[in-house]
């Protein structure tokens, strides 16, 4: 049960961090004009993603410095959800073993 659980907690860790990575050349794609945001669809999809990341980004924001326009809290965060996925994994093995 618990190795279960502990394999959907590291499925959707793992999808969050592809969602930050969409989201994150979805940005630079916009930045460039190779994305249209005039187009409604393409509007609700970067509104979607931005409210799925943004409680993720806002308390490290809090604690990095301003780069001047370059955010590198999506990176910050990706690390930490891969530290995370890595411990969990390690307690699905102990699961496994037990």
């Amino acid at each position: 049960m618990l190795y279960s659980l502990l394999g959907v907690l590291v499925l959707l860790i793992n999808i969050m961090i592809w969602v930050i990575i969409v989201q994150a050349v979805l940005s630079w794609l916009v930045a460039f004009n190779v994305i249209n945001t005039y187009n409604d669809g393409v509007r609700q999809f970067l509104y979607l993603l931005e409210r799925v990341t943004n409680p993720l980004y806002a308390p490290i924001r809090r604690f990095m410095p301003d780069f001047g326009g370059i955010d590198f809290s999506p990176i910050v965060v990706i690390l930490l959800l891969h530290l995370l996925a890595r411990f969990l994994v390690g307690l699905q093995v102990q699961a496994l073993v037990a």
